[in-house]
């Protein structure tokens, strides 16, 4: 009997209180994860993280109790960024780490990423074995009453992850004089974010910092970045910043209300590095998402571009191999291994910080280093079936290829997080690509998910 899938590209992730994210799957998840990595001397311990969700309070007692069933004892920390989780999973010597989120998705959804001792992300084979293990059933592996584990709360979680941010900031600079925006998408950093740059010297006027359960990613945070980008202009900041719901991704804007994607934080944090000597392996790792203008500019300054599928841990795996220091993903995303194993915004944030202040200039003119080439990217419902295997989306996807041959990129995917089949094309012809996408989106939803 085969196992079960449950894993995508980005941990489990689903509608909560439906399969995959019920009470009864999270205890199975805590039960097999613990009994795959109670390994070498007992005690074992794993860190439970969450972000702002009504239905962290289904999950986080579901897991905690899948752990202590076969003996690991748990540290809860409460509401924190899924990079804090990956850090304290080191510091505190922990056998795993479990984030409760679903990042950018409403609250409706939630999900379960889970991190080894070393902080990374769990390979494709160490999830496969947590799957294996579920589906065979764990109930002759359970502890003996006298070796459950226990749980216990962390108190100065926070305290530690914003000490943990702040010492990548830049020895000596200061954001003295500085007006910042920072919307916390009602999300997981909706604590740290403000304190972090408010102790660093910055004014910050707080947006999305009012969780409830149910406000996480609403029309707030790097998915729906137009508030933040509406508020720099109208309290006249020098800048604003947007995170998503777990806080591993960012975006940002200039003075002028326009954003800034992953990809310029990318070019910029990029060109800081490489001129002060800190950027390692003369390039930088992206994903085949990432724009063409970033890797012109990126040409221009001596650095390379190396690109990976779409997904976070696809970017870190390609840095651990090449011995690169700097990568990420258009969507915000950026991934800096001196310092984390996994995407993390506000240490994002500040590195692009670190460069305005080296400047001296506005953020219109530091945060936007290159002009990208015109992008569409387009997003379709999938229903249950396969549409990138229907015939008529076939043929459509190979005209659609052959229209845009030499002229641009054309790119179409089922999203790992979300029943979408995510469409994208590049080129300077922007109405060309604008014909392609839209003749793409009805070919697919025509099937209806067939």
């Amino acid at each position: 009997m085969s196992a079960t899938k449950y894993f995508g590209t980005d941990g489990i992730r689903g509608k909560a209180n439906v399969t995959p994210m019920t009470a009864d799957i999270a205890l199975a998840v805590g039960m097999a994860a613990g009994l795959e990595f109670s390994r070498g001397a007992k005690p074992y311990r794993a860190v439970i993280g969450k972000d702002t969700r009504l239905s962290g309070y289904l999950l986080e007692p579901a897991l905690t109790s899948g752990f202590i069933a076969v003996g690991m004892d748990v540290v809860l920390v409460g509401p924190l960024p899924t990079p804090a989780v990956a850090m304290l999973t080191r510091s505190l010597r922990a056998d795993l780490g479990v984030m409760i989120s679903a990042s950018h998705n409403p609250f409706e959804d939630n999900g379960i990423k889970l991190f080894g001792p070393d902080g990374f992300k769990l390979s494709d084979d160490t999830e496969s074995r947590i799957e294996a293990r579920m589906s065979a059933g764990m109930s002759d592996q359970l502890a003996l009453p006298a070796d459950l584990g226990r749980a216990t709360r962390l108190d100065d979680a926070v305290g530690r992850y914003i000490e943990h941010v702040k010492a990548c900031f830049p020895k000596g600079l200061r954001l003295e004089g500085m007006k910042i925006v920072a919307d916390c998408a009602n999300g997981a950093a909706y604590r740290v974010a403000p304190t972090i740059l408010h102790e660093l010297g910055a004014e910050v006027v707080p947006l999305g910092v009012d969780p409830d359960g149910y406000n996480i990613n609403a029309e707030c945070g790097s998915t729906a970045p137009e508030a933040m980008c509406r508020a720099v202009v109208e309290t006249g900041a020098d800048l604003g910043l947007a995170l998503d719901g777990d806080a591993d991704r960012i975006v940002m804007a200039d003075e002028t209300g326009a954003l800034v994607d992953g990809d310029q934080l990318l070019a910029v944090i990029a060109r800081s590095w490489s001129d002060s000597g800190r950027l390692v392996g003369g390039a930088v790792v992206a994903t085949v998402m990432s724009n063409l203008g970033l890797e012109d500019y990126l040409r221009t300054l001596g650095i390379g571009l190396v690109r990976t599928q779409v997904g976070d841990r696809y970017v870190v795996e390609r840095m651990t191999e090449d011995g690169i220091n700097l990568g990420g993903e258009q969507s915000g995303h950026i991934v800096l291994s001196d310092y984390a194993t996994t995407g993390d915004g506000l240490m994002a944030a500040l590195q692009a910080l670190a460069a305005m202040v080296h400047s001296d200039g506005p953020a219109s003119g530091v945060l936007r280093p290159f002009a990208p080439l015109p992008q569409i990217l387009k997003s379709v419902p999938m229903g249950p079936g396969r549409p990138l295997e229907d015939k008529a989306v076939k043929q459509a996807i190979a005209l659609g290829e052959q229209r845009i041959k030499g002229k641009g990129r054309l790119l179409i995917r089922e999203s790992g997080t979300e029943p979408l089949v995510r469409i994208m094309a590049e080129g300077a012809d922007e109405s060309l690509i604008g014909a392609v996408v839209e003749d793409l989106a009805a070919a697919i939803a025509s099937t209806g998910g067939r």
